[in-house]
């Protein structure tokens, strides 16, 4: 899953994406406003992290603005901790609001709620035949044996989970599970895929030659 974090303090941005690159996801980041919301535009992001004041346009219009084109889950992060504060941020239109400081290990756990809410799966683990997949510790069991995968061959079999039943094109899975920064792509999801395919079986994953993956458990 990728994420953007619009932030402009550095240190805090710095732990906040690396946390995040840790538990798996892809990061983008930026640091002012008008940015933000570029990157926000641009991209189809599983979730973004969004500050409330930020230089040159602060979060509450970024969101604003957002909103009239996407509706991508955003958590307001803010040291601004009053109920108006709070009530403002919800009601233009954001899906979590948490106060600074805060602990990193909280910060996952409601980007995680956000992202199997937009998907219409508020269960934390995801069951596929005898294949388990456990959001929140990210692991996975066929038959009732852990499986290991690497962390983007996780994030790959995550991802066609959440949207089991519809086809995944590659475009969508370069846009989700790829930092802006990642280059030499090409063949990288057929790698993936390929592996995926080895440790949990060939059939659970079909191919649309042409035009992408799916998963019809």
């Amino acid at each position: 899953m990728r994420l953007l974090v619009i932030e402009d303090d550095p240190d805090l941005m710095r732990a906040v994406s690396q946390c995040l690159r840790e538990a798996g996801y892809a990061v983008d980041e930026a640091s002012d406003g008008p940015e933000g919301l570029r990157k926000a535009r641009d991209a189809d992001y599983d979730c973004i992290l969004l500050d409330v004041m930020l230089p040159r346009m602060n979060g509450w219009d970024v969101l604003q603005r957002l909103r009239r084109e996407k509706k991508t889950p955003v958590l307001m992060i803010s040291a601004r901790d009053t109920v108006p504060d709070r009530v403002r941020g919800l009601d233009l239109g954001a899906d979590d609001y948490l106060i600074k400081p805060f602990d990193l290990v909280e910060v996952i756990s409601r980007v995680r709620a956000l992202i199997r809410r937009a998907a219409g799966d508020a269960q934390s683990v995801i069951e596929m035949g005898d294949i388990s997949i456990d959001v929140r510790s990210r692991t996975i069991s066929a038959g009732g044996s852990p499986v290991t995968l690497t962390a983007r061959e996780y994030s790959l079999i995550e991802f066609l989970a959440v949207h089991r039943g519809e086809l995944v094109t590659r475009t969508m899975i370069y846009d989700h599970l790829f930092e802006e920064q990642d280059e030499s792509l090409s063949n990288l999801v057929d790698v993936y895929v390929a592996n995926i395919r080895r440790k949990l079986g060939k059939e659970l994953i079909t191919t649309r030659r042409g035009q992408g993956y799916i998963i019809d458990v």
